[in-house]
């Protein structure tokens, strides 16, 4: 039932919707056709009035290992799918090009997942770091499996944060320091204490828990689920979400571009494995030339 290429497109019961990360090969990292793949799925669940709740799972050992950074010619790559967004600019100078590609595919793809008006569902094993944690934070509700760890290490980088800034929501805002300025793992156990996961269990059982909670929540009224996940999310965004994410956002966009004028890239190449710093290099040296 699938036409997508980086994601499974499934209908595993009445009334739920499945989408599968489908780059096991990459442990599910983000390149840009799997976002707008990703999205695609998630507007096809949420336009079908058939589908009541959307499980989003991944194949192989790990959820996500978060952005693609060698994606090649990323900003070249933008002029080849529909934008959902009204930013443009993709292949403008200087910090324009990288606000404009983030302001799309980043933090507008998680907000439009986070509203979408039906229940989310995420089922996650393995590692789920920075970026793949802006694939679960916008769903309702996280089921993961006993195996189950969360990293975002971007502040290694010179970042200050993946660019969904929702981690003071999510853990709180003291844990949100010492996972950001440590970069530390943090375990399913804890997450689950945190109120990040609703529920742990075994890797074997994960798909079929994730499931039948689908199911269980698919016998409600989907108007009545429309307007419960609306009411939560505005009393979430009445505390400043929005302005707040808003905010971390910007300060993101300066820091790509404080190293992109110290070193030529747009993260701090100390912090970063000498592979990943060579590529980010030679990709900026392929598009000055």
């Amino acid at each position: 039932m699938s036409d997508f290429e980086s994601v499974v497109y499934e209908t595993p019961a009445e009334h739920v919707a499945r989408i599968v990360l489908n780059r096991p090969e990459t442990r599910n990292a983000q390149d840009t056709k799997l976002l707008y793949e990703l999205n695609a799925a998630f507007d096809r669940a949420a336009q079908d009035d058939a589908i009541k709740v959307i499980i989003l799972a991944a194949n192989g050992p790990h959820f996500s290992s978060g952005h693609d950074l060698r994606e090649p010619n990323v900003y070249e790559k933008m002029s080849e799918f529909d934008t959902v967004g009204t930013w443009c600019g993709f292949t403008c100078a200087g910090a324009e090009r990288q606000m404009a590609r983030e302001k799309e595919i980043y933090i507008g793809f998680c907000e439009r997942w986070r509203n979408i008006p039906k229940p989310t569902l995420a089922a996650v094993q393995g590692k789920v770091i920075a970026g793949g944690l802006m694939l679960i934070w916008p769903c309702d509700i996280i089921i993961a499996s006993d195996d189950a760890q969360f990293c975002d290490p971007v502040v290694n980088f010179g970042i200050g944060g993946v660019e969904f800034f929702a981690h003071p929501w999510e853990v709180g805002a003291r844990k949100a320091k010492e996972m950001l300025f440590t970069s530390d793992w943090l375990s399913v156990e804890e997450a689950k204490q945190l109120g990040m996961v609703n529920q742990i269990v075994p890797r074997e059982k994960l798909d079929e828990t994730v499931l039948a909670m689908a199911q269980k929540i698919a016998k409600k009224s989907l108007f009545a689920l429309k307007l419960t996940k609306e009411a939560v999310n505005v009393a979430e965004d009445a505390q400043g979400r929005v302005q707040s994410m808003q905010t971390s956002f910007a300060l993101h966009q300066l820091a790509h571009t404080h190293w992109l004028e110290q070193y030529g890239v747009l993260l701090d190449p100390t912090g970063l494995p000498p592979e990943t710093a060579k590529a980010l290099g030679a990709k900026l040296k392929q598009k000055e030339t």
